[in-house]
């Protein structure tokens, strides 16, 4: 009798069980990855969120040393190296106004586009498709949306 208990107490799962187990933890993972991929398009947007802000600033200070703001044609460039087009800058810092030697790219590396109109700026992203328009993750995004 002991041996027949022994054999009994050693079953193991059946396949219907463990097909069962396996679309649960299916499930579950793709319920995570949907999440993990959707935060990671969030946190682009709001990296290139900041790196506008970051120029912003920059192009604050460049200002409040040349009482303008750099020329579309002198674009962003005129941060980290001194433009030599007109107007040209008077009092240009030597170490420019962002640390580097070259603008940053927006979170998907592309180049943020400049536009400088009677004493106002826009700097845009085209956001992940690199193209006007778009909605989600391609939309464009300018620091005039606040």
């Amino acid at each position: 009798m002991q041996r027949s208990n022994l054999k009994q107490a050693q079953r193991g799962f059946t396949l219907l069980e463990v097909m069962v187990v396996l679309a649960i933890i299916g499930g579950i993972m793709a319920l995570v990855a949907t999440n993990i991929i959707g935060s990671a398009g969030d946190a682009r947007v709001k990296t290139t969120q900041s790196q506008i802000k970051l120029i912003e600033n920059a192009l604050d200070m460049y200002k409040l040393d040349n009482f303008t703001y750099p020329t579309t044609e002198q674009g962003l460039e005129a941060l980290v190296q001194k433009p030599t087009s007109a107007p040209e800058p008077r009092n240009w810092r030597a170490d420019g106004y962002l640390k580097g030697t070259s603008v940053p790219t927006d979170a998907w590396g592309s180049e943020f586009l400049y536009f400088m109109d009677r004493g106002r700026y826009e700097i845009v992203s085209l956001g992940a498709d690199a193209q006007e328009g778009g909605e989600g993750e391609a939309a464009d995004i300018s620091s005039l949306d606040k």
